[in-house]
């Protein structure tokens, strides 16, 4: 569980920018960065599910993913990053480092830091 957290940690997304546009450029959407900080991954649920605009939109995808992660629901965090992946809609995600990232290179990091620790959790 301690490497679900830090995938949450690492890839919470907050802003977004398309592909091209320098980051002093980028417009705030709201996919449940506080809620997951304040470690309420029902309430980034509930926030992100009940908003229809972000139902394609890579960076809510991720955070549902690192929310359900972090509620132990790892078939669905994985729906969830492999949707964001394969999703059409592409742009840079600044992370919660303060790091920038294309949103499907996010989406695989997560994924696969999500499979690798239930692989271990196996093994144990």
């Amino acid at each position: 569980m301690a490497a679900t957290a830090m995938i949450a940690v690492a890839l919470l997304t907050q802003s977004a920018a398309p592909i091209g546009m320098e980051p002093a450029q980028t417009e705030t959407v709201d996919v449940g960065y506080q809620e997951l900080k304040s470690d309420a991954p029902a309430a980034a649920i509930a926030k992100i599910e009940g908003n229809a605009d972000l139902s394609s939109d890579p960076a809510a995808l991720i955070n549902l993913g690192n929310a359900y992660a972090r509620m132990g629901e790892t078939a669905k965090a994985l729906q969830h990053y492999r949707a964001a992946a394969a999703s059409e809609i592409r742009y840079d995600l600044q992370l919660a480092n303060g790091k920038w990232m294309d949103s499907r290179v996010a989406a695989r990091k997560a994924l696969s830091a999500l499979q690798n620790s239930t692989r271990q959790a196996l093994r144990n």
